[in-house]
C-alpha cells in the first residue's frame, strides 16, 4: 500500500479541504457550552464527535482536526465531566486525536492536532508560562502521531510566534491561523507583517480563521499574500473562516456583535455563498480551503463541490446533492422546477424574513480586550468591577 501524502504534499498538486466548526456545531447539538467553549465532549460524548467528523468526511474535508479547540490546561481548570471531576488537557486531546484518527482512516484523509490561545498570554504570564501550556497540548499530539499541527485563534502575533515556535520543536508540518481581519492583530500589528512574521517563525502554512466572514477574511488574506510576496516568502495560504455574514463586525469580529453567539442564524452563508468564496479563494491562491464557526458539513461540501475539477473528485455527499439544484427538475411546482440551474441560485438574494430587523447591527465593543494594559490585569479584576463597566456603558 503506497504511503499517505502529507500535507504539503497534497497542497503542491491539488487544494485541500478543511473541515468545519465543531464548537458552534456541537454546542447547537448540546455538547458543548458556550462561554468556556472548550472540548470535554471529545472524552464524554465521543460518538458526538465521531458523527461529525463522519459527516465532514463524507461532505469532502480532506483533513480531520482533533476536537482541541481551547484545551489549554489553564483554560480547563474549571472545567469537569458530568460528574463534576475534573477533566484535563493529557485527557481531552488524546481522546480527541484518536477520534480523528479511527475516522480520518475510513477516507484516506490528514489527522492534526491544535493550539490556541491561552489565558496564560493574556495575564502576562510571559513567554516560558505559556510555551509550557502549549508543550503539554503538542506532546500528547507527537505520541498520538497526527499527521500536522495547527496554531489557530490567536489575536497576537506574538503569542502566535510562540505557539509556532513550539511546534517546530517537532517534525511535523506547521500551518498557523490567525482570527484577525483585514485591521490586523490587537496590538495594532498589520495583516501583513503578522504573515510575514508567521513564516519566518517557521509556519509551513500561513492565514486567517474564526471571526470574520469568507469574504471579509479574503480581504485579509490578500494583504497577508501582498506582505509575504514583498518580503520574499511562499509559505501556502490557508483560510477558514465564519459562515456568518460580518460586513459590520469591529476589529475583533463577529464576537462584538450583539447576535453573539446565540442569535446568529439569521446571517449564516448559503451554500452558494461558500461556491463563490471556494472560488474567490482559489483564484488569489489560497490552497488549503476550510471553515470554522458556524460551518456546517453542507458549507464543506459545496466548497468542495466548487473546487472538483482542481481536485479531480467530487464529495461522497454529493450522491445526494445534484449540484446547482439539478435535482429540482422533479419538483411537482413548475416555479420550482424553473430553479434547477446555476443561474437562478448565483442571482438569488435571500430575505431574513424578519420584517423589523435592521441589516447590520452596531458591534457591542467595549474595549474589554482592545488596550490590553487592563488585559494582564484581567484575573484580579472582581465581579463588582466588571459589573461597574457594564453599568458605565449602558449609561452612553
Amino acid at each position: 500500500m503506497a504511503a499517505k501524502k502529507g500535507l504539503l504534499e497534497r497542497l503542491a498538486v491539488s487544494p485541500v479541504i478543511g473541515d468545519g466548526g465543531f464548537v458552534f456545531a456541537l454546542e447547537k447539538r448540546g455538547y458543548v457550552k458556550a462561554g468556556p467553549w472548550t472540548p470535554e465532549a471529545a472524552v464524554e460524548d465521543p460518538e458526538a464527535v465521531r458523527q461529525l467528523h463522519r459527516e465532514f468526511l463524507r461532505a469532502g474535508s480532506d483533513v480531520m482536526q482533533a476536537f482541541t479547540f481551547y484545551a489549554s490546561e489553564d483554560k480547563l481548570v474549571n472545567r469537569g465531566n458530568h460528574a463534576g471531576q475534573k477533566i484535563g488537557v493529557e485527557a481531552i486531546n488524546r481522546a480527541a486525536a484518536k477520534l480523528s484518527k479511527e475516522v480520518a482512516a475510513e477516507g484516506g484523509a490528514l489527522c492534526l492536532g491544535g493550539l490556541s490561545q491561552c489565558p496564560s498570554y493574556l495575564t502576562g504570564l510571559g513567554e516560558q508560562k505559556v510555551k509550557e501550556e502549549f508543550r503539554k497540548q503538542v506532546k500528547v499530539f507527537v505520541e498520538e502521531d497526527l499527521d500536522f499541527l495547527l496554531c489557530e485563534y490567536f489575536e497576537h502575533v506574538e503569542e502566535m510566534e510562540w505557539a509556532i515556535q513550539v511546534c517546530k520543536e517537532t517534525n511535523k508540518a506547521v500551518a498557523a491561523n490567525m482570527c484577525i481581519g483585514p485591521d490586523g492583530d490587537m496590538h495594532g500589528v498589520s495583516a501583513a507583517e503578522c504573515a510575514i512574521r508567521m513564516a519566518r517563525a517557521g509556519a509551513d502554512v500561513v492565514g486567517v480563521n474564526c471571526h470574520f466572514d469568507p469574504f471579509v477574511s479574503l480581504e485579509t488574506i490578500k494583504k497577508m499574500k501582498a506582505g509575504l510576496d514583498a518580503a520574499g516568502l511562499s509559505p501556502y495560504l490557508m483560510v477558514q473562516p465564519l459562515a456568518y455574514h460580518t460586513p459590520d463586525a469591529g476589529r475583533q469580529g463577529f464576537i462584538d456583535l450583539p447576535e453573539f453567539p446565540f442569535a446568529l442564524e439569521g446571517r449564516i452563508c448559503t451554500r452558494w455563498d461558500m461556491h463563490r468564496y471556494a472560488r474567490e479563494a482559489y483564484e488569489i491562491g489560497v490552497r488549503y480551503i476550510g471553515g470554522c464557526c458556524g460551518f456546517e458539513p453542507y458549507h464543506i461540501r459545496a466548497v468542495a463541490e466548487e473546487l472538483s475539477a482542481e481536485r479531480g473528485c467530487l464529495p461522497a455527499g454529493s450522491e445526494k446533492h445534484d449540484m446547482w439544484g439539478a435535482g429540482l427538475k422533479m419538483h411537482t411546482k413548475p416555479w420550482v422546477r424553473a430553479r434547477a440551474n446555476r443561474e437562478y441560485w448565483e442571482k438569488c438574494q435571500p430575505a431574513s424574513g424578519r420584517p423589523f430587523c435592521p441589516s447590520m447591527s452596531k458591534p457591542d465593543n467595549w474595549e474589554i480586550t482592545a488596550g490590553h494594559e487592563d488585559l494582564k490585569q484581567h484575573d484580579t479584576e472582581t465581579t463588582a468591577d466588571e459589573m461597574k463597566r457594564v453599568l458605565e456603558f449602558k449609561k452612553q
